[in-house]
């Protein structure tokens, strides 16, 4: 029911599901729970404490449930948990939490590229894309259906909402609103990310209400505030889950 390379190191402690490959030279430490038909293709190290579910396939040199790279972290009980069907390419690093029984969460459907890093105490949703250098400071959140474009970095404790799209090359210090694009240095908002939408199913008129919307926070002479107003009688779902968003925010969004 498994395959081993008998080069592999599994600590006699580690949880294998049925069906799991694992390459040659990987390393699974203590701590670990490996789901059902996971594909390690070599040279990956996974640490724990961490809990991975099924189909999950993780290329050469990935490195996952390391301690965290924060100096606060004094060696207490912290945690990593994955969900099901995600991809991590070559060198792809992903973290332990630092507060004590802490946890990283990295959700379903995921394809993280080359060199992504997701620090300590991240949640990151479903169906995400994450290309070439893609980064997360500590304590950042990814909706649903996010794409980070290739070497851009999220500073600590900010959020990106749901269906939003971050360019490439793109520094991040506020908040993303969900189904917005981001990009540059300093990172601006240049639009609806209307063609991911439209990928996803979003009808004609949602998109239209988003775009009306946009031009009412972005391009009017309203501030945050006084266009949240001027929004929050929409009927739309989509609009009110955008409104929703911009009212929680802590860091503020980009504007």
């Amino acid at each position: 029911m498994l395959d081993i390379h008998p080069t592999a190191i599994i600590d006699p402690s580690a949880i294998i599901g049925a069906g799991t490959r694992i390459g040659p030279y990987c390393i699974i430490g203590a701590g670990v729970e490996l789901g059902p038909d996971c594909h390690l293709h070599g040279h990956v190290t996974i640490m724990g404490s961490t809990k991975i579910g099924t189909h999950n396939e993780f290329y050469p040199y990935t490195s996952i449930g390391q301690r965290t790279q924060d100096l606060k972290y004094v060696g207490e009980p912290t945690y990593l948990e994955i969900g099901d069907h995600n991809c991590f390419r070559e060198f792809v690093t992903v973290n332990r939490a630092t507060a004590p029984h802490g946890k990283t969460f990295v959700g379903s459907h995921g394809n993280f590229l080359a060199y992504a890093h997701i620090a300590h105490d991240c949640i990151v949703g479903d169906h995400v894309i994450f290309s070439n250098n893609g980064t997360l400071a500590g304590h950042v959140t990814v909706g649903d259906y996010v794409i980070i474009g290739g070497l851009s970095a999220v500073h600590q404790f900010c959020r990106i909402g749901e269906h939003a799209m971050i360019g490439g090359c793109t520094k991040i210090v506020q908040d993303v609103p969900s189904f917005m694009i981001a990009d540059g240095n300093p990172a601006e908002i240049r639009g609806v990310n209307q063609a991911g939408l439209e990928r996803r199913g979003f009808s004609t008129e949602e998109i239209k209400a988003l775009r009306e919307a946009y031009k009412i926070i972005y391009r009017s002479s309203l501030n945050t505030a006084q266009a949240v107003e001027a929004l929050k009688h929409a009927e739309s779902k989509t609009i009110q889950t955008l409104l929703e968003f911009i009212t929680t925010s802590k860091r503020g969004i980009i504007r």
